[in-house]
């Protein structure tokens, strides 16, 4: 039985600034992991540079016949992948949280 890897946890913002650094990090992470899990949950934000980042991890991916998964979303990431249309090129389930409820005025 093969063992299950922690989450690789991307930080903070994915970005034109960090994208070589995040393609580097995500193109060695591919490559070596047979099955890479990514946890988006702390991203604050992410730009077209950061969703093409994520899309060519993805497709590397695949062209390894290694899958990529994204465990968990933040609300920017999933902002980003609506507007863009992007949740179905990814495939991976998107957990929206229950909404706070609102008070009402006393």
């Amino acid at each position: 039985m093969q063992e299950t890897l922690p989450p690789l946890a991307l930080e903070g913002a994915l970005t034109i600034y960090r994208a070589q650094e995040l393609k580097e990090q995500l193109m060695s992470a591919v490559q070596t992991n047979p099955e890479l899990h990514l946890d988006l949950s702390q991203v604050t934000e992410i730009d077209s540079s950061g969703l093409q980042v994520l899309y060519l991890a993805k497709r590397e991916a695949a062209r390894a016949n290694h899958a990529l998964r994204i465990v968990a979303h933040s609300d920017a990431v999933r902002e980003v992948f609506d507007l863009c249309n992007m949740n179905a090129y990814f495939g991976d389930p998107t957990l929206i949280p229950a909404q706070k409820p609102c008070r009402q005025p006393q």
